[in-house]
Parts: C-alpha cells; structure tokens; sequence
C-alpha cells in the first residue's frame, strides 16, 4: 500500500510529504486548493501520461516520489519480469523537466514509462470523475465483465482463433482476386521464368567472366612476355640460359673432382637449373593454353550484359535473381493451382469458423455468468446506496465475431420503479452516477489493487445517500487502503485518517501545502464542510457528532 507520497515543484506545490495510513484516508480542502494537484502527482509517479506544465512555474523539473509496502503477489510478479528484487518494499519515483522530458526509476533503476505504468496498475487503482464517464461509453462496459469473469485463458484462445481465421480470410481473397485474372499473370509469371531459367544463371558468373574479360584484353601483352621468358630459358641460335647453365654444371663438376670448395657451387647451380626447367614448363603450358584460347571478348562482353539488364530487372546479384526465379515459380504454382487451394483454404474457413464460434459462446456463456453475479451484487450495494428501487442489469445483445468476441454489452438502470430500463448513459444523474460507480468499484475490489483513490466521487450527492457512501468507502477499507478527496462531511468524518489541502498567497507566488489533522484540526475542517466560512458551535457540534458516530 501506498505509504509516503512526496511532491516537490509540481503545480503550485513547492514541497510535500503526505503520508498515508491503513484503511480510509481523506483529503479535503476549499475548491482550488490544490487536492487535484495531488491526485496529479499520484498519476505522474503510476507512469501516466503527464505534461511540462506540471512543472511549477519558475523552475527546472518536478519529482513525485511514493513509498510502498506490503505488495501484492501481482505487484511483485511484474517486478519479477522486470529482473527487479520482489521485496516488501518499493520507492518509485518520476521526475518531469521543464522541457517536457521525464525520467522514471523503480526501486533506484531506471525503467520506461510504460514498465512504470504496468507495476501501477497493480500498486493502485484510482476511481474518478473520469471513471464514473467510463460509465457513459458502453464500449468499456465489456470490460468490466471480463474482469469479473476472470475469462482471460479463454478469451486468448478466442483471439488466436479470430486472428487466424482472418489470416486465412486474407490468403482466399488475394487468391480469389488473383484468379479473376489469372491468364494475363500466368503469361507473365511463365515469362519471367523463362527468361531467368534461360540464362542459366550461376552465383559468382559475373565476377569470373569480368576477371575473363580483364584477361583477354591483356592477351596479346601476356603471349609476349610468356614468349620472352620461353626464348630466355630454352634459348635460340644463341643458346639461351639452360644451355649455359648446362656448361656451367659441366665445368663445376670438373673442379669439384679434385677440389671441395667448388662442389656447394656446383649444387646452387643445379637447383637453380631445375628451378628454371619448372618455370620454363609452365610457361610453355600457359603459352600453349593461351595460343589455343578462341574465347571471344565480345562474347563476353554481350553476357555480361545480358546479366546486367537481367540484374535490372530481378536484383543486382545472382542470388537476387535466383531468388526471384523461386518466386516466380512458387507465384506460377500457387495461381495454377488456386483452385485446389482455394478449395483447401474454404474448408478450413468452415472448420475454423466453426471453431471460432464454440470458443465464442464458451466466451459468452462465461461472461453473462459472472453478469447475473454482477447484477445482483451491483443491486444489492445501490440498495445500500439509498437507491431501494434502483435495477441494474447487463443486457447482451449478439453481433458478428469481433476481436473481443461475439457480445455487444451495455449496462441499463432505472432509478424508479415503472420507468423502462436504458443505458446508464442516456437516464443516470450525476449522483446517480457516482453511486454506480462506487457500487462497482466495490463489487470489483477483489481485483483492485491494494490501494483505492476515489476522487471526488461524492459528486451530486448529499444528505442519507452522502452517508451510505461514507458507510460503503468506509467498509470498502476494511483490509485495504482507501485514498478519498471529498467535500461531503459524512465522508470526511468517517475516516481514520484526514489530511487538509490549504493555499496561501504570498507576494508574487501561491503555495500549496497538505497537514495531517489531529482531532481538533478534523473537528474545525469538518464543522467547514458542514457550514461553509460561517463556523458556529452548532456546527461544531454537528461535526463532533459525525465523528462520535464512526469513531
């Protein structure tokens, strides 16, 4: 639960430290004062999506830091996925520069907003003006239900369902439209494979035959020298160099017979005879090879070419190409046989339809289910709620397969006995409102995390009702933390703790600053509530018997 909040430079607050105890706590203060501002900050350190204009006037950043103990198994499941240590305790904290840039850390790293807001879903639960709107969009009705159903496992299944029939809804209509002109593409599609099957086409052919080329075109240079270097060795009418080399030998040979120093000479000139015997071989061979050689540049040239403008077409390099070739061919197949796919693909249309629908009503028969329980709870605490007459059911209304499954839902109420019942959104009262939602926030508790803010949810009620809701919110915190802002003295007065939100004026600033009261403080501020400026001892002795009451 939510134990310290600290706030520096947010809004018109320079610094505060609120600190929050177990079960119902409660901000009050005159309108403006700043209470918003502190439901702001808890929303800024949640990772909600917040602006610079938090950022009080005249300085660099905002910081909202939040204390936590006691975390949820779920809280510490998301730290776990985060490679974050699952203790009991946890500081977070969110700072917001002027330039509209924020950083946000988890226990001391650094995590995106998005990991932030993720761990704050499962920290706090905040219930607003903006949730009671909620009520108003029937498209988040569903959502509530899921909630209850606890239909999460089944509803994947739904989805992986619908999401591969509409694969395969896709693959039937780009064939069934390819088949509609089917001739014109097999024309191309046999063209292009013949063209590329044609050329035979091998990975590397062009750098060889540009090494080919380059080789060619030096021909006549490398016949020369080949030349040269076979005269020089073999010799002509001159004698050449193995002729003298074989003199050389000879002459050595004789010295060495009667003198030992001549004999390393004589073996140095032997090597260097036979060094020259292999060189002078494989010039003759290369010289051979080249004269026979009828290879034609321009044969060449043209094929080079001709992979050139293939190249043009398909991918600048025998891969690309041979890989457009595969498509082609794999293209050719699908279209030539579409038929028989077409075919393969409507009858798993049908069987995956047919699946589809199953999970759908599972999915349905889960969700009205936990409607009926949903129903009669939701009743039960409008009863409680000073609405004795008050009905609420959820009306399913069947529609085609969507992603969220087969159920149109909208909650209807009546407030009346005899008057039709309709969507909240077209007959529900502001007051109204916000007893329904109190109602459902105290049905979906369970599922809450371990820390509930209601923000002002006291709208549009007063008198029996606005102590029925003191009662609720009361009980609701029995085992939890409840955060509450509200002008309604009953609410205040049934807390365990009260924090006071005041503004004071200076020359040239405003401030805003949270104090925790003590039960005279408490006495004062809900004899305020109860009388506006005017404090009399009759409203204080209204506010000293609200708190006897639920003290």
């Amino acid at each position: 639960m939510l134990r310290e909040l600290t706030i520096e430079n947010v809004a018109v607050i320079e610094r505060a430290s609120l600190r929050f105890d177990e079960g119902f706590n409660v901000l009050t203060g005159e309108t403006g004062a700043g209470k918003s501002i502190v439901i702001d900050a808890i929303n800024a350190v949640l990772g909600e999506r917040t602006g610079r204009d938090v950022v009080r006037s005249g300085e660099a950043t905002a910081k909202v830091t939040a204390y936590f103990d006691d975390l949820s198994p779920a809280a510490k499941a998301v730290l776990e996925s985060f490679d974050l240590d699952p203790d009991d305790e946890l500081l977070i904290a969110r700072t917001i520069s002027a330039d509209g840039k924020s950083s946000c850390k988890i226990g001391g790293k650094t995590v995106t907003a998005s990991m932030l807001r993720q761990l704050g879903h499962e920290l706090v639960t905040i219930c607003g003006q903006h949730d009671s709107q909620h009520l108003l969009q029937k498209e988040k009705h569903l959502d509530y239900i899921d909630l209850l159903a606890q239909s999460g496992e089944l509803k994947a299944q739904y989805q992986a369902q619908y999401h591969a029939l509409r694969d395969v809804k896709k693959q039937l209509h780009r064939l069934r439209k390819a088949d509609a002109d089917k001739g014109a593409r097999l024309d191309y599609l046999s063209f292009q494979i013949r063209e590329l099957e044609d050329a035979h086409i091998t990975i590397g052919e062009t750098d060889a035959l540009q090494q080919q080329k380059k080789r060619l075109q030096n021909k006549e240079k490398r016949l020369q020298s080949l030349q040269a270097v076979c005269a020089a060795i073999d010799g002509d009418e001159n004698g050449g160099l193995l002729q003298n080399l074989y003199t050389l030998s000879s002459a050595l040979a004789q010295l060495s017979d009667g003198d030992d120093s001549f004999r390393a000479f004589e073996d140095t000139v032997a090597n260097v005879r036979y060094d020259l015997e292999d060189c002078a071989a494989a010039a003759r061979r290369t010289l051979d090879a080249e004269e026979a050689d009828d290879t034609d540049i321009d044969t060449i040239e043209q094929r080079l070419d001709q992979l050139y403008r293939l190249g043009q077409k398909y991918g600048h390099s025998e891969e690309a190409m041979l890989a457009a070739l595969q498509k082609a061919k794999e293209e050719y197949d699908n279209i030539a046989f579409s038929e028989q796919k077409i075919a393969e693909l409507e009858q798993a249309e049908d069987a995956m339809s047919d699946e589809l629908l199953r999970l759908g009503d599972r999915l349905t028969d889960c969700r009205k289910a936990a409607a009926r329980d949903f129903e009669q709870k939701v009743t039960r605490e409008l009863t409680f709620l000073d609405m004795p007459a008050a009905q609420f059911k959820v009306e399913f209304r069947e529609q085609n397969a969507t992603e969220n499954g087969m159920d149109d839902v909208e909650f209807c109420f009546c407030a009346n006995p005899g008057q039709a019942l309709k969507g909240i959104g077209k007959i529900a009262s502001g007051g109204e409102l916000s007893r329904i939602m109190l109602a459902i926030r105290c049905v979906l508790s369970e599922h809450d995390g371990e820390t509930m803010i209601f923000d002002e949810i006291d709208t549009g009620v007063s008198g029996r009702a606005a102590s029925r809701i003191a009662d609720r919110l009361r009980k609701v915190a029995s085992g939890r933390q409840v955060l509450c802002v509200t002008h309604l003295a009953q609410i205040a007065a049934a807390a365990n703790s009260h924090l006071l939100v005041e503004k004071s004026l200076d020359p040239g600033a405003t401030y805003t600053r949270v104090t925790p009261l003590d039960d005279a403080g408490r006495e004062t501020e809900i004899a305020r509530l109860i009388g506006g400026d005017l404090i009399t001892d009759a409203t204080r002795a209204s506010a000293r018997e609200l708190l006897a009451y639920y003290g």
